[in-house]
């Protein structure tokens, strides 16, 4: 950042960059001999078309304008450096010989900073170019403070968004209480390694944690590409609901379409990395939740009702490498899936449950 001129500047500080804009030769060489006394470096125009060529490829910290100059006067460029977004900020006093009030108010009201009789006094040109440049200082120490503070702002949001889906961000930023909303028709996932306990107490906890990292990324990804939302992850099982954000149609089959995905992608990672074998037991419902926030530390965003029981209750009565859904999840999707039946289950609390198996995607 430019440093204002000071009697105090220290050679780390970075000298001013002014711009002296004036027809006349003999006034941007007295104007540039005095600048260069107060430790500033300077750059001249001898008219306002020359000024505003130079500002489209340089920015300065300063600018010293002449009133009255050929093809485009001071007027004319004042207004258009006030009307450009990138050279706004930059103070501009201008020069004239004439000290006409009318001419004072126009400047002004043009948006300059300042106004300079010719001849100039050495004291007046110093006081008036250090206000200036200190002005420049504060503003633009304004300015990274609030562009550091949208990036904070951002980065917080982004953070919350990688917790919370986005409707719920939002009001948990409007209204930090309890959030908790009924959907009435939403379809769940719940997906299980088989066998991770075995998996796991051959290798080394940084192992373990590597493997986790690689396969749930992966399911991450997988969760965006369907549109659907991913709620958590309790040791090595996974959650995804489908129908929150309102996304896509047919959220039943979005949910079969990443259950299908997450079937294959985890083979393959286990071929191509592991020696053991990896399967997940997959189980889905559909149905009313109810789905929030709740408390005030570490918020987590989960799901609560018979739809979230009966997803989990899928999976856990599936077997591995399969992917077991209720009868009515099979009803919302199309004759692209080829599904089998099973029969029926016996559910804890539920009693015997007809359900089927999601075997593939036909086209």
């Amino acid at each position: 950042m430019n440093s204002f001129i000071s009697p105090n500047r220290t050679p780390e500080q970075v000298a001013a960059s002014i711009l002296v804009v004036d027809d006349i030769e003999s006034n941007r060489d007295l104007l540039c001999r005095r600048l260069a006394k107060l430790g500033c470096h300077t750059h001249i125009a001898s008219n306002g078309r020359e000024a505003l060529e130079f500002l489209d490829h340089r920015i300065v910290d300063l600018i010293l304008l002449d009133v009255m100059m050929p093809e485009v006067d001071g007027y004319t460029a004042l207004s258009l450096i006030k009307r450009s977004k990138r050279l706004r900020m930059i103070p501009v006093v201008m020069l004239s010989a004439v000290s006409d009030f009318e001419s004072i108010v126009r400047c002004i009201e043009l948006g300059a900073e300042d106004y300079l009789l010719k001849p100039f006094n050495p004291t007046i040109l110093k006081a008036r170019v250090n206000a200036c440049l200190e002005k420049k200082r504060l503003r633009d120490q304004e300015n990274e403070y609030l562009e550091t503070l949208k990036r904070e702002q951002q980065r917080s949001e982004r953070l919350l968004l990688n917790i919370l889906p986005a409707s719920i961000a939002e009001k948990l930023k409007d209204n930090p209480q309890t959030i908790a909303e009924h959907y009435p028709d939403v379809t769940v996932l719940f997906a299980d390694i088989v066998g991770f306990t075995e998996f796991a107490s051959a290798r080394s906890p940084q192992d373990l944690l590597q493997c986790l990292n690689q396969i749930f990324s992966a399911f991450d990804q997988l969760v965006e590409t369907h549109q659907v939302e991913k709620i958590k992850t309790i040791g090595d099982a996974y959650m995804a609901v489908g129908g929150l954000s309102g996304k896509v149609y047919n959220h039943t089959a979005a949910i079969a379409d990443l259950a299908l995905d997450m079937r294959e992608t985890i083979g393959k990672i286990s071929s191509q990395t592991y020696t053991t074998p990896l399967m997940l037991r997959i189980g889905i419902s559909h149905g009313p939740v109810v789905a929030g926030v709740i408390g005030s530390q570490r918020l987590s965003y989960d799901l609560w009702g018979d739809t979230v029981n009966m997803a989990s209750r899928m999976e856990s009565h599936g077997l591995p490498g399969q992917i077991q859904m209720t009868a009515s999840c099979g009803q919302r999707l199309n004759d692209r899936y080829e599904i089998n039946p099973r029969g029926t289950i016996h559910v804890k609390g539920k009693g015997e449950v007809e359900t089927l198996w999601l075997k593939s995607k036909l086209c």
